[in-house]
């Protein structure tokens, strides 16, 4: 079996997350791991909060906080929403950490004595009215490629240009929007990228074969453009300190690292703050992961698009810098936007859905599910709550929920609280069993390809086989004048929820560890089965939970949505985006 690593793009520290950031990102990733746990592998999943650079400082100095005191605060909020949508990291980590501090210096070290960071005077744009240096996010203007009027000075995040500060177009300061801003000279680390080039491109062209088509444009474009040397400093007070032994000067003067190069390093970190916790008599080693790894270690990322230059490119070039066997990743599968009707997702202008918000209002497995069914893999995809609304009551309610309800009520009404035995199973039987392994098959094929659209619409067409069955065989009619015929349908479609609780756990695991209790068969927890996942045999025979199994009636999984709630919907998070 092979050793799966999975990172997710770190959540940013100042603020709870939308559900693009969801979708794009630890959402698909969760459903991997959970997918991979339950067919056996050995399965670590990191993640961690990204907590440095000015929008933290920023944040904190809003609400009235020390900045260390905000991220810490901060961390525990996003975690307990990432723990209501059922996302089951290894350990969900912090970039600020002793771990990440540590092994950031220690990359930069490693990266100087092979030559590959020096020192440079640059100038850089100074606020006259914030009275600071701005690092590069913290000046907008219009992209001079594409027009874009929101640029940032780091990078234009509708065309993904990679851009300086002077670049832009009408540039002004996003801390108070003052125009006042004038280039002075100051000393700063540069990762020397350009010296790192062919070495970059010859790990994209042999990676770069697996990886969806969106991940490897993107980097190919970055490397056709040329790999430019970047500064990997910024005048801030809050970040992974450059180290004092190395660069005394710019210690002094409190220069710490970008943002973008300590945070791809922060899975690393991450990874040790996992294995430093391990308790008593537990051995991790962080090191089997991530340095000098042996061929078993697959390594999969998973962040939307304006991500992947920074992990196809420059943590690659990083790791290739320090000339230390890090693992690099295997496949980074990448994810377009979601928007909220077309338009961007807004907290100032009360429009779209954030992640706390959506699990005050409806249970995680509807956004799970609804997400996974619709993720931005080949274009960009739009919310609007009239589609969810149609999804969550025709696949979830009426084709899931209600042919659970509708067979285990039915059973306990005629046969009682236990599965009935009946007839031994027949033709339709061994069609049905058939039709349930092919699709498992292409489910599990989708899973693995990384196809979650696919994946969900698998899923579903395994619901719709034990409906169109139950239709086929129509259990109430059979009751009227053959016994043990209704018995063996219902005991069929029992089987069927069995199975359904087990397959169905990588995307609706809240809902699946309820149908693991209905059967006393000694269900694993969190919707898992303690005997694993379910073989082709299995799905074919459909013979799980015995005849005389005692079961229960769950209350009802999945609720519809009304037109009354869909228009408090829109009037509490706003309507179509203007």
């Amino acid at each position: 079996m092979a050793r799966h690593l999975i990172t997710s793009a770190l959540p940013y520290i100042n603020g709870i997350k939308h559900l693009g950031n969801m979708v794009g990102s630890m959402l698909p990733a969760d459903v991997y791991a959970r997918y991979l746990r339950g067919r056996g592998h050995d399965v670590l999943y990191i993640c961690a909060t990204d907590e440095h650079g000015t929008p933290a400082e920023l944040a904190a100095k809003a609400a009235g906080l020390p900045v260390a005191e905000f991220c810490a605060r901060q961390h525990e909020a996003q975690k307990a929403v990432y723990d209501g949508f059922g996302l089951r990291f290894d350990h969900f980590g912090r970039t600020s950490s002793a771990q990440n501090i540590e092994i950031t210096q220690h990359f930069a070290r490693r990266l100087h004595e092979n030559g590959f960071i020096e020192e440079r005077s640059t100038r850089q744009v100074y606020s006259l009215a914030d009275g600071r240096f701005l690092p590069d996010r913290y000046i907008v203007g219009t992209c001079p490629y594409c027009g874009y009027e929101a640029a940032r000075g780091d990078q234009c995040e509708n065309c993904t240009r990679v851009l300086d500060p002077t670049d832009l177009l009408e540039a002004r300061s996003a801390v108070s929007g003052s125009t006042e801003l004038e280039v002075r000279e100051t000393t700063h680390l540069f990762l020397l990228q350009s010296k790192l080039e062919r070495e970059v491109e010859a790990f994209v062209d042999a990676a770069g074969e697996e990886w969806p088509t969106l991940s490897s444009s993107i980097a190919r474009k970055w490397l056709t453009e040329g790999l430019h040397d970047r500064a990997i400093t910024r005048d801030l007070e809050w970040g992974v300190p450059v180290p004092a032994d190395v660069w005394p000067e710019l210690a002094a003067e409190g220069k710490v690292f970008y943002v973008w190069f300590d945070a791809p390093i922060g899975y690393i970190g991450a990874t040790k703050e996992w294995a430093d916790a391990a308790g008593a008599g537990e051995e991790r080693d962080w090191r089997a992961w991530w340095y000098d790894a042996d061929a078993s270690v697959r390594y999969t990322e998973f962040m939307a698009k304006d991500n992947v230059p920074f992990h196809t490119v420059m943590f690659p070039a990083t790791q290739l810098g320090t000339r230390e066997p890090w693992k690099k990743v295997d496949v980074v599968k990448s994810f377009n936007w979601l928007t909220y009707y077309g338009g961007k997702f807004s907290t100032s202008q009360n429009r779209g859905i954030f992640a706390d918000a959506a699990l005050d209002v409806l249970p995680a497995d509807y956004w799970r599910y609804f997400l996974i069914a619709g993720a931005p893999e080949s274009d960009d995809a739009s919310f609007s709550w009239e589609l969810f609304a149609s999804v969550v009551n025709k696949d979830l309610a009426d084709t899931l929920g209600n042919f659970v309800n509708r067979v285990l009520t039915f059973s306990r009404k005629r046969f009682g609280d236990q599965v009935p035995a009946g007839h031994a199973a027949g033709e339709a039987e061994q069609r049905l069993g058939a039709e349930i392994a092919r699709l498992l098959a292409e489910y599990e094929e989708h899973l693995s390809a990384l196809q979650f659209r696919k994946a969900a619409f698998a899923l579903r067409a395994l619901w719709s086989a034990g409906n169109s069955y139950l239709e086929e065989k129509a259990p109430w009619q059979q009751i009227k004048t053959d016994q043990d015929a209704a018995a063996l349908t219902l005991r069929t479609a029992m089987n069927l929820i069995d199975l359904y609780a087990v397959v169905s756990a990588p995307v609706i695991p809240f809902a699946c560890e309820t149908l693991r209790s209905v059967f006393a068969t000694g269900a694993g927890g969190d919707g898992e089965r303690t005997d694993g996942w379910v073989t082709a045999e299995a799905a074919r025979s459909l013979d799980s939970v015995p005849a005389g199994t005692d079961f229960t009636v769950p209350p009802v999984l999945f609720a519809k949505i009304t037109d009354d709630d869909l228009e408090g919907f829109r009037q509490r998070f706003g309507g179509e985006a203007g």
